[in-house]
């Protein structure tokens, strides 16, 4: 089913500027507790923390005569897809694979918006979308080899890459059919409710595979400040926050140029790197945003009558 976007302002730059801040966050967080929560584990938890937090907003999402369960199908994929799957094997990917490895391949997400919309929502590729990705995907690499192009050709991939390639594909997909107006319009309104639908179901998922992680691994758990205070704040921000942003980011222009946004989080990532580290921000972190934000307004045009 196709469906019809909106032209690009300003106000809906800035909400889907949120996701990718919040994103980056969430990567370097994900990194600093690999040694104290499993992956999937460290997924489920933080979707715990989510849906105690929404519960007073939207519990009313639980009882027995609301619209949800007349729409399981719908919400129980969209839980596989934006809560059990993507962040799982994202943090997995955080365990064996580099951060450049990660972000390289997340940077194909507009290529995945526009192919899984072609295929199968009916969208056309234009030629100004073709244009955007490529300057949005040259901003990243830029990024990536920190001005250095011959750097990328020392790059070597590993069974983390195809778990960030997953988790690319899951989001993608877990886009498109936020686009879809397939909602209850009670739900659709109510951005708690429509959250916590998924949430609900995404627990379910996320639950079986962490149990499935505790029985074919070592798992274990290290309780304490870091851990804690990290799971609030992946639970705030990259789970609740990111997430009603990025939906109504993608219900306002759809997926195809809400996708050109997610290529900042490995600049925003960079940025949050090179504070941390004390170093000043480089001439190539400026020209990567350059060369992201004009792929965002390339594909976002409206053509010409």
């Amino acid at each position: 089913m196709r469906q019809a976007s909106s032209p690009l302002t300003l106000s809906t730059a800035l909400l889907l500027l949120v996701p990718p801040l919040l994103w980056a966050g969430n990567a370097v967080v994900g990194r600093m507790v690999n040694d104290l929560a499993p992956p999937i584990t460290l997924n489920f938890l933080r979707w715990v923390g989510a849906f105690v937090l929404l519960l007073p907003l939207a519990h009313s999402v639980l009882r027995r005569d609301s619209p949800v369960w007349r729409h399981w199908r719908r919400y129980s994929l969209l839980g596989l897809l934006g809560v059990g799957c993507y962040n799982s094997f994202q943090y997995l990917a955080l365990r064996t694979s580099s951060p450049i490895n990660v972000t390289l391949v997340a940077s194909s997400t507009p290529i995945f918006m526009l192919g899984l919309g072609a295929l199968f929502f009916g969208q056309r590729i234009r030629g100004r979308q073709i244009v955007g990705a490529a300057l949005s995907i040259a901003g990243v690499l830029l990024v990536l080899c920190r001005g250095d192009l011959h750097a990328l050709w020392q790059v070597q991939w590993v069974i983390g890459d195809i778990y960030v390639l997953i988790a690319t594909a899951a989001w993608s997909w877990y886009s498109w059919l936020l686009s879809q107006p397939e909602d209850p319009p009670s739900l659709r309104s109510d951005w708690a409710g429509f959250l916590m639908a998924q949430v609900v179901f995404g627990l379910g998922w996320s639950g079986l595979f962490t149990l499935g992680e505790w029985q074919t691994t070592e798992a274990q758990l290290h309780w304490g400040w870091p851990l804690a205070l990290a799971l609030v704040y992946v639970a705030v921000g990259p789970a609740i926050l990111a997430y009603r942003c990025w939906g109504l980011g993608v219900q306002r222009v759809g997926p195809n140029i809400a996708g050109f946004f997610a290529n900042l989080t490995p600049l925003f990532a960079a940025l949050f790197s090179t504070l941390a580290l004390g170093d000043t921000p480089r001439l190539f972190h400026a020209a990567a945003f350059v060369l992201i934000v004009s792929g965002i307004v390339v594909s976002s045009r409206q053509p010409t009558r």
